[in-house]
Parts: structure tokens; C-alpha cells; sequence
């Protein structure tokens, strides 16, 4: 698949302003789609939208379909009469540059419980037959995850597999007597996600309205701690008692020299055969209900995954076990039509997943900051000039530091090449890699927000190996001004990435833009 010739911003929601302590589908978003436009950005990268788990990771959710409580704007649920204007009134002093979730998650998920019993007390027939229809439509994984996170909610956060055993098991009499004693909490679980993806067609038809796409991101792996897992364990790599037997994650690499250790459930890959692969197709396809593109983290697994034993506590002791490969994406391909997916191929890169790739026609990706210094030899492939069309160019992802903290990490060898190559005296370094991104014959740049707006280190997103710390950043209008906008849009005029909408765009489904 050829993507168009066009450029984009890496930013996650929660990154957005906002007055409610982390950004949200409210205002800030629709500002950021007109900043989009005015820069002639025409693709928004986000990471993984679905409600997040430990570490607040957005990549070890509670559930493949569900959309993040955290990102329904409080404003317009305050509009529609489920919030008092007293309950949003002189909130916490949150910080505008940074999400303190231990504050932020417990004070929304507050006005959240408190919108849920409101809206069960005065909704008018019309509301109610709404959410009613969405049950309806959602019905294969919904229920399921209300009662995962209530009954999550009524266990403290202990792993499932400790739940009652009739709980863990999936008893029918047990589940029935627990959807009885959490109704409330259930419904209130359902209205969330109700809110949530109203409030996403929304956005997302303001954007397709503004030939702005968004581009959204496939964890392989879900969470142990999940509605998935819980709700069909005979698809991962579980006991008879629902625990792990082994765990998901990569092998030491220049992140880290012990390697990931994600503690994801595996796949039990057979089983998803024996299914036709159905509950991935339900995965994809709810993927594309979201977004118009589709980034697919850690794409290598497919081709073969880094499997490592419950009880480790590092991803050291580990080994490489062949992954579904094409077979998957056939299935899914079958009952879907072509896919506008970007394999995420960074890391151990082998000739299979190589080959894999190619022979399902998806782009891969390459990130700026590794064409310099890698001791591993790779740096020539990520090189501006080795690039092929078919890619998606990169300064950095949310695994990276910022373009400022990479310069200031490297040797002076290092910067001396990358000064020769870029014919840059380095006092520029962000702004001058984002231009090497648009200048690239990758038909897609994309560029985090933060090397956007020049910011350092402190800015980082993520650090891999971590458990803590991570995923909070955000910004202020005010650090914004209008030279990144001009900047961004002056480099896609000169490199040709403000066409027409193209070819492996897709259309926003009438589905997604008309939703209640």
C-alpha cells in the first residue's frame, strides 16, 4: 500500500491543554486539528486510545475495544446536563505542563461516576434509547468489560486469576449474582464508553472535514489485567486457573541491556486459527471505526515474538517462537479489504519480518535518530538517502527521547557526521531534523510535537524498561506561537506534502461520522 505524500504530528491526546488535568476529546482537541491545518499537517499519530492499565501505559490496556474514560471532555458532558456546573467548578491546581494521574485519574473518574448516576436519574427516553442502541451495537465485547472493571474496581485491582474462583472461571451463576450486585457501577462503566465514542465521531468527522486523517496505534499485546484475557482466556497463554505461563517483551537491544519485560499474556495462536482470526478481525475492524490509518506496534511479532517465562523477573531468558505471519493478516484482509496499516519494524529487524512486511505491502518505519552511531552497524537503512517510498519517516516516537535530548546524548564523532550530513552546524538540531524528515523520499513524515516545538529532554515521552514516570507530558498554547506552524507549513509546501487526499486514505464509514 502507497500512503499519499503528506507530513503529521506525533501527539497523544492526553498531551493536549485543557482545564481538567489532562487533554481530553474537548476544545484543545478541534484546536489542535485548525494548528494541524494551518501547518499543513494533514495526519494525527496518536498512541493507543483504549483505557489504559499499570504505569498508566497506554500499551497494557484493560480491553482491545474499549476507548479511554480519561479522554471524555467533562465540558460537553457538563453541557448535556450530567454534570453540575459546582462539579467542575475551581478544580485541583493541576499541572499544565504534566499529568499527575495519582490526582487527574481519580478526580475525572469521580465526575465520570458522578455524570453515570445523574444521567440513570433524569435521562430524557430519546438519551436513554441512544446509549440502549450502543449497548446494542457493542454488545459483543461490552458487557464484558463493564463487568471486568467493576468487578476490577471491587477487587482492588488484585489479577483475576486471584478473583473467587467461580469469578475467574467464568461461572454463569457467579457472573449473573456479580452483575446483580455491581449494576450500577456496570451501567456506569457502559455510559462511559456510550460518552467516549460520541465524543470521538465527533472529532474525528471535524478532522476528516479538514482533510486531517488520524492515525491511531495497535498494541500487539493486551494486558494479563483485561476483559480480553478474562473473557477468553483459551486465547492466551494461560493455566486451567487463568494464570501466565509466560509473558510478553524483547530481548536486551539498544534500549536496554536487559531487554523489555512487558509481562503481556501471549497469544495462543492455534487457537486464534482454529477462530479464523476472528477476534483480531473484530480488533482491526474496531480499529478502523477510529481511525483512517493504523500504526501496528511491534510488527516483528508477527513474524516471531520474544517469549519469556512467567517467573522471570528480566527478558534475558527469553526465546524467538514463530508468530501467525501472513496468515493472520489474510484472514483479517478477507473480511475487511485492504488494510491501510504501517508496520511498526524497528528493533531486531530480521529477514523474515523483512520479508513479511513486503509481501503484505505495508510500509514500515525509520526513525532519524538511528541513521547515526548505532554500534550495531543498522544506521545506514535509516539514512534519509536509503529510504524507499514506502515508509513512514520519523525524527522520533514516544519511545524516544526528543530530537534536543538526543543531540545532547551524543559523541562528538556522532555529531560531527550528523553535522557533514545535514549540512548543519547543529545549534538547530530539532527544527533541522524535521526538515530532513520532510525532505526524505518517505512518503510520510511524521514529527512528535515536541521536536516540533524545539523542547529538551525533560519533554520525553516515554523511557522504555521503566515502570514509572512515563506517558504524562503535555504542553500549553502558550509554548506554541505561530513559528511552528509556519515552519511546518512552509517545509510541505517545498517538499510536496499538502496534495489532495490520495490513495490509501480512508473514507471516514458512515458509521463512525453519524454515531449518537
Amino acid at each position: 500500500m502507497r500512503l499519499p505524500r503528506a507530513a503529521g504530528i506525533l501527539l497523544h491526546p492526553t498531551s493536549l491543554p485543557g482545564p481538567h488535568g489532562s487533554g481530553d476529546l474537548g476544545p484543545s482537541a478541534f484546536h489542535f486539528v485548525d494548528w494541524l491545518v494551518a501547518g499543513g499537517q494533514r495526519l494525527w499519530q496518536m498512541l493507543p486510545v483504549g483505557p489504559v492499565g499499570e504505569g498508566h501505559s497506554p500499551y497494557m490496556s484493560p480491553s482491545a475495544f474499549a476507548g479511554n474514560p480519561q479522554l471524555v471532555d467533562l465540558g460537553e458532558l457538563h453541557e448535556r446536563g450530567w454534570l453540575a456546573a459546582e462539579e467542575l467548578a475551581d478544580p485541583p491546581r493541576f499541572p499544565d505542563r504534566r499529568v499527575a494521574f495519582a490526582d487527574v485519574a481519580p478526580w475525572r473518574a469521580a465526575r465520570l461516576a458522578r455524570a453515570a448516576a445523574r444521567f440513570a436519574d433524569t435521562a430524557s427516553p430519546q438519551e436513554r434509547a441512544e446509549l440502549d442502541a450502543f449497548r446494542r451495537r457493542e454488545s459483543a465485547w461490552l458487557r464484558d468489560y463493564a463487568l471486568f472493571m467493576a468487578l476490577d474496581e471491587h477487587f482492588g485491582g488484585r489479577p483475576w486469576g486471584e478473583w473467587e474462583r467461580g469469578l475467574a472461571v467464568r461461572e454463569p451463576g457467579a457472573l449473573a449474582d456479580a452483575a446483580r450486585a455491581l449494576g450500577p457501577r456496570v451501567a456506569a462503566h457502559e455510559f462511559v464508553q456510550w460518552c467516549f465514542f460520541r465524543q470521538w465521531a465527533r472529532l474525528r468527522a471535524y478532522a476528516n472535514a479538514r482533510d486531517v486523517r488520524l492515525v491511531g496505534d495497535v498494541p500487539i499485546f493486551v494486558s494479563y489485567r483485561s476483559a480480553d484475557a478474562w473473557s477468553q482466556p483459551h486465547l492466551f497463554e494461560l493455566d486451567a486457573d487463568g494464570r501466565q505461563t509466560a509473558v510478553a517483551g524483547v530481548p536486551p537491544d539498544l534500549f536496554s541491556a536487559t531487554g523489555q519485560h512487558w509481562g503481556n499474556p501471549l497469544y495462543r495462536w492455534p487457537a486464534h486459527a482454529r477462530d479464523g482470526y476472528a477476534w483480531w478481525t473484530a480488533r482491526i475492524r474496531r480499529t478502523f471505526e477510529l481511525v483512517d490509518l493504523a500504526r501496528i506496534d511491534h510488527f516483528r511479532g508477527f513474524a516471531a515474538y520474544w517469549e519469556i517465562p512467567a517467573g522471570e523477573a528480566t527478558a534475558v531468558n527469553g526465546r524467538w517462537v514463530p508468530g501467525p505471519g501472513e496468515a493472520l493478516f489474510d484472514a483479517v484482509g478477507a473480511a475487511l479489504g485492504p488494510l491501510p496499516v504501517i508496520a511498526e519494524d524497528l528493533g531486531i529487524i530480521t529477514p523474515d519480518v523483512d520479508a513479511l512486511r513486503r509481501a503484505l505491502g505495508f510500509p514500515g518505519m525509520a526513525v532519524l535518530h538511528f541513521a547515526w552511531g548505532q554500534p550495531d552497524g543498522s544506521a545506514n537503512r535509516y539514512l534519509p538517502h536509503n529510504l524507499d517510498h514506502a515508509t513512514v519517516c520519523l525524527t522520533g516516537t514516544h519511545d524516544n527521547d526528543t530530537s534536543v535530548g538526543w543531540w545532547a546524548a551524543q559523541s562528538e564523532a556522532v555529531r560531527r557526521d550528523v553535522r557533514d550530513y545535514l549540512a548543519t552546524d547543529g545549534h538547530d538540531i530539532a527544527w533541522t531534523l524535521v526538515r530532513a524528515a520532510c525532505a526524505s523520499v518517505a512518503d510520510t513524515a511524521i514529527v512528535p510535537m515536541q521536536d516540533a516545538l524545539r523542547l529538551g529532554g525533560e519533554h520525553r515521552m516515554n523511557l522504555p524498561g521503566t515502570a514509572n514516570g512515563n506517558w504524562g507530558w503535555r504542553f500549553t498554547w502558550a509554548d506554541v506561537g505561530p513559528a511552528p506552524a509556519d515552519y511546518l507549513r512552509r517545509l510541505a509546501e517545498l517538499y510536496g506534502r499538502l496534495g489532495e487526499a490520495g490513495p490509501g486514505l480512508r473514507p471516514v464509514p458512515a458509521s463512525a461520522a453519524t454515531a449518537s
